[in-house]
């Protein structure tokens, strides 16, 4: 039986995780008491007994307790803390060949962001193909549910006095300094931050991101089928990801559609003039807790979806 620590077992990302992990017979939750979870002693006491630590924290936070842990005590960190640093691994199993290995021998593994894991997975395989140059300037959008900005989100949209606004979707990051970018840029291999438009409306869970592309933006001669093929290969043997090439029935992408779900379904498509790269998605699922999930299920040996489907 493995021994998993959650630091901050008690927040929206952590709460989930608890759930997924409760009835496996394979894994044991420590409990550390509640009158010690802030207290950094007793946490990295815990950390040294797990076999696994999973950190739910703030950033600053992660880092802190990160830092305190012994180097050889594995780690797995939610936050943004450490997505882009490079003594950390990605915990993307299908960013890259070889991303599992890595994720399976690492003792420090920072979780991918939610807004990220959608734009790196719709670009990454493109980019690896040749058909998208590093130097490309790419815009993409993303519309999620509320529980992504946490318990003070989540307060805000379910109180009893919210305001109107609320009742409609709100765009945000109008600044471009959304803190997903870093990783969008360094785990696709683009040379420029894409022009991000995140939207959060009035639903709990989902998300939907999309990236558009001219097809004169692709390298000469390829069209939309290239862009289907090359998103196939890279996919069709996942076990979390389903890439589909024909437009939904009811004509449309619904943003809660995988509200509950732990994987993601990739739609491609367009005409031979203009493409639509469309993830669909659970913001706390595959774009967090679920995430967290398969990678201590790599880390431990597990079935990598166990818990997950």
């Amino acid at each position: 039986m493995h021994k998993v620590f959650i630091d901050g077992a008690h927040g929206t990302t952590g709460l989930r995780i608890n759930e997924y992990l409760a009835g496996r017979s394979d894994i044991q939750i420590l409990e550390i008491d509640p009158e010690k979870r802030k207290d950094t002693e007793s946490r990295v006491s815990m950390i040294k007994q797990a076999d696994v630590s999973i950190l739910c924290l703030p950033d600053q936070a992660s880092r802190e307790i990160a830092a305190a842990a012994p180097a050889d005590s594995v780690i797995i960190d939610t936050s943004t803390a450490h997505r882009t640093d490079p003594a950390w691994t990605y915990g993307m199993p299908e960013l890259t060949a070889g991303q599992r290995e890595k994720i399976r021998s690492s003792t420090r593994i920072a979780n991918p962001g939610c807004h990220a894991s959608g734009f790196i997975l719709l670009v990454r395989p493109l980019m690896e193909a040749g058909l998208i140059d590093k130097d490309a300037l790419l815009t993409c959008f993303c519309v999620t549910g509320y529980s992504g900005g946490g318990k003070p989100m989540i307060a805000d949209y379910e109180g009893p006095d919210r305001p109107a606004a609320l009742d409609s979707p709100g765009q945000y990051g109008l600044g471009q300094e959304h803190k997903h970018l870093p990783e969008m840029v360094m785990m696709t291999g683009l040379a420029n931050a894409p022009c991000f438009c995140p939207v959060v409306s009035d639903f709990y869970s989902g998300m939907v991101m999309t990236v558009p592309l001219h097809t004169s933006m692709l390298k000469k001669g390829a069209g939309l089928n290239d862009v289907k093929k090359t998103l196939h290969q890279r996919y069709d043997s996942e076990p979390l990801i389903t890439v589909h090439d024909e437009v939904p029935e009811s004509g449309k992408v619904y943003s809660n559609t995988l509200s509950g779900n732990n994987g993601m379904e990739i739609l491609i498509s367009g005409n031979e003039e203009r493409i639509l790269l469309i993830a669909s998605y659970d913001n706390l699922g595959k774009g967090a807790s679920g995430a967290a999930v398969q990678n201590l299920n790599i880390v431990i040996g597990a079935e990598e979806t166990a818990g997950l489907l």
